[in-house]
């Protein structure tokens, strides 16, 4: 007897869910989504990626923060109230709106460790952040080196002597 049965093969992806994927996934990281790197990130082509980004900005799936720059559309509840109080005995009290957990040194930790990876995330972004920062204003400085040197020079040929007698 042989099996007659086929696997159900794995649906394919439309292009908009490949896009509105790679921009969940680059926004998770708080990366800038811009055209070129969803096409760089997908190999899509740049027309392909511009119809799907005009269709999900359209359906309320993603929108524009500014010119060329996409966000998806939140779908959590905004984020609650958090605090955290050590208290003389050792423990911790932990509020996240309106719950409170009392927990004990060995709980935090065991909370800590699990938490590790997403702290370790988070410093990365804010480096990946500060280095934006501070390519934006070293860009800046060295267009103004340049503009600076441009006008020198020019400075320089218009008062250059002729040599030709």
């Amino acid at each position: 007897m042989t099996d007659t049965t086929t696997k159900a093969e794995k649906p394919t992806k439309s292009n908009a869910e490949i896009v509105l994927e790679a921009i969940q996934d680059l926004h998770a990281r708080e990366q800038i989504v811009t055209r070129e790197i969803l096409a760089e990130l997908t190999g899509l082509k740049l027309t392909t990626i511009d119809d799907r980004l005009g269709h999900l900005v359209d359906n309320g799936k993603v929108r524009r923060v500014q010119r060329g720059v996409f966000v998806p559309v939140d779908h959590h509840k905004p984020a609650r109230p958090i605090s955290r109080t050590l208290c003389p005995d050792g423990t911790t009290v932990l509020e996240v709106g309106e719950s409170v957990i009392i927990l004990s040194p060995r709980e935090v930790r065991m909370i800590g460790e699990l938490m590790a990876g997403s702290s370790q995330q988070y410093a990365a972004i804010e480096i990946g952040h500060e280095a934006a920062r501070l390519n934006a204003a070293l860009a800046g400085q060295v267009s103004e080196v340049r503009r600076e040197l441009r006008q020198l020079q020019e400075g320089a040929a218009t008062t250059a002597p002729d040599n030709e007698e």
